[in-house]
């Protein structure tokens, strides 16, 4: 292991945090809605924080500043994995150094406030914070929320709240590979590590045009939410958020009942469109918008095409319309819905919120009939496309292991056949069935084991003895939705609940899956493997 390099790029990196933080500053004045009192804890709480993100990189750049080897895949591993670790203790930060309150009375503590900083990086939106909204007629909130009467969350922290989202949402190694531009191959091998998928081929010949091109769609369609959110009523602070929370697929809101707080259709409708983008392979929007140098080729027609060909982007669409019109006829033909309209309007959000991973929410799916909220948890499982934000086993990998059933119980009556593995015509290698079918084991012992463990360490005392069946769903739901980075789950951890109920080691628990979900599991896992960090 080369600790020299990995140290100075660990170092950029906490610099990159530090940086990032800087946009938070202006949340923190008056002029934005913040009080005197609150203004100044903020903003002291920001500051220090960056000031230790310096310091950190400072020291991590000193440590590594004789580094002058290649990056190789052992070290590209290690950034990425530590690095990433590295950002959850750094962007908890101003959760701890600001007066923010996660329920009335009680600050945020160390595991809090990592968990809050983690679910953000990796785009859960899993939340541990109880209020936050300030209520109605409280006049000095700050004197309110230090007597104990209510929590209360600078606006400055929740702004950084839902800026980690979207750090994360296209990748932080991504966005530290397309400023740096000076790792050559080494990039590339970060970004193989970061960007979701099995299938995740650059666009263009260098790393850095990839990492550049993909953060410039990333950065407009952000633009573009942001302004039609600005236009159907919201104010800066809450289109920013919320577009932070879409396009990253991550769920944070501003409001204590998601987006259903807002109770606008306009709004509910502008969010779903984004999603959908937000979880379609980002690659695509490159094919779509390049333009070939020859003029007979590529027009636009063949660029539409190609786009809506795509066979996982056309099974992603397929998912969700089925699973929009199986919810509609349930909620409305149960009843829970009086009229086909409301039925198909919550339906189609919520699939959407769920199988993007996005995690927002118009209404409480825990409480929707048991057929429903089965639907629900099998797309949580699904997930995006490959090489988008969305979280997930990803749709590529299903269509691969259905491809690779399919040749398998092919060659029981023929053992004799010879017959590739191919995606949409195109020959895929065999390493790529193999590596899906360890990616669903690995899934499936992952999601067991820590269901078992949760139900463990999670003592009994938080349920009533006569609901030990809400405890085995509980904390079923917990897990599959912060190892899917998706957030909300089922019972006390719905889309109306968090998880602030959990215990410590719980949430240390469902923090390490977070990272897990997000970094597709071996950038993790060999970090746990003592001759991962040999010296060669």
């Amino acid at each position: 292991m080369n600790w020299a390099l990995v140290a100075r790029l660990l170092g950029l990196i906490s610099l990159l945090i530090g940086g990032a933080m800087v946009v938070t500053l202006p949340w923190s004045h008056p002029w934005f809605g913040q009080t005197v009192v609150f203004e100044q804890a903020a903003m002291g709480g920001m500051l220090r924080s960056i000031a230790v993100c310096v310091v950190v990189g400072g020291l991590l750049l000193f440590g590594g500043r004789r580094a002058k080897d290649k990056l190789l895949r052992k070290e590209a591993l290690a950034v990425v994995g530590v690095g990433w670790i590295l950002c959850g203790i750094l962007g908890a930060l101003p959760f701890l150094l600001t007066p923010t309150y996660r329920m009335p009375a009680v600050p945020m503590s160390v595991p809090d406030a990592v968990f809050e900083s983690i679910s953000g990086f990796t785009t859960t939106g899993a939340s541990v914070l109880t209020n936050l909204e300030v209520p109605a007629g409280v006049n000095d909130c700050e004197q309110a929320a230090l007597r104990g009467e209510i929590a209360y969350i600078p606006r400055s922290v929740l702004f950084w709240r839902s800026f980690t989202h979207w750090l994360g949402g296209m990748g932080i190694i991504v966005l530290f590979v397309a400023i740096l531009g000076q790792l050559g191959a080494g990039g590339k091998a970060l970004m193989r590590r970061e960007v979701p998928g099995p299938l995740t081929d650059t666009v263009r010949p260098r790393v850095r045009e990839t990492a550049m091109l993909m953060w410039g769609i990333y950065l407009g369609l952000s633009a573009l939410m942001t302004v039609i959110l600005l236009l159907h009523g919201l104010d800066l602070f809450d289109s920013l958020c919320h577009t932070f929370g879409t396009l990253a697929t991550g769920g944070f809101s501003t409001r204590n009942s998601s987006v259903g707080g807002f109770g606008d259709a306009r709004i509910e409708f502008t969010i779903i469109v984004f999603m959908i983008a937000a979880g379609t392979n980002f690659n695509l929007y490159y094919l779509l918008l390049r333009r070939s140098a020859k003029r007979s080729e590529h027009t636009v027609f063949e660029r539409v095409r190609a786009f809506f060909s795509d066979p996982e982007f056309r099974a992603y669409l397929l998912l969700l319309f089925a699973g929009t019109a199986t919810l509609t006829v349930v909620l409305y033909g149960t009843g829970y819905y009086s009229s086909v309209s409301d039925g198909l309007r919550h339906a189609c959000f919520n699939v959407v919120a769920v199988m993007t991973t996005t995690g927002f929410g118009t209404e409480d799916f825990a409480r929707w009939p048991v057929l429903s909220r089965t639907v629900l948890l099998l797309l949580m499982f699904v997930g995006g496309c490959s090489g988008s934000t969305g979280g997930g086993i990803k749709v590529i990998r299903f269509l691969v292991l259905w491809r690779v059933l399919k040749l398998e119980a092919e060659r029981a009556f023929r053992p004799n056949l010879v017959r590739p593995l191919r995606i949409a015509g195109n020959r895929v290698d065999d390493s790529v069935g193999r590596d899906v079918l360890v990616y669903f084991c690995l899934i499936t012992v992952i999601l067991a084991g820590s269901w078992c463990m949760l139900m463990v360490v999670e003592p009994d005392t938080q349920w009533q003895e006569e609901s030990a069946a809400e405890k085995l769903t509980d904390c079923a739901g917990a897990v599959a939705a912060t190892l899917n980075n998706i957030g909300p789950g089922l019972g006390v951890c719905g889309p109306h609940g968090n998880y602030s109920s959990f215990s410590e080691a719980s949430k240390l628990l469902l923090t390490v899956l977070m990272l897990l979900g997000r970094l597709e599991l071996f950038a993790i896992i060999v970090l746990l493997i003592p001759g991962f960090w040999k010296v060669q």
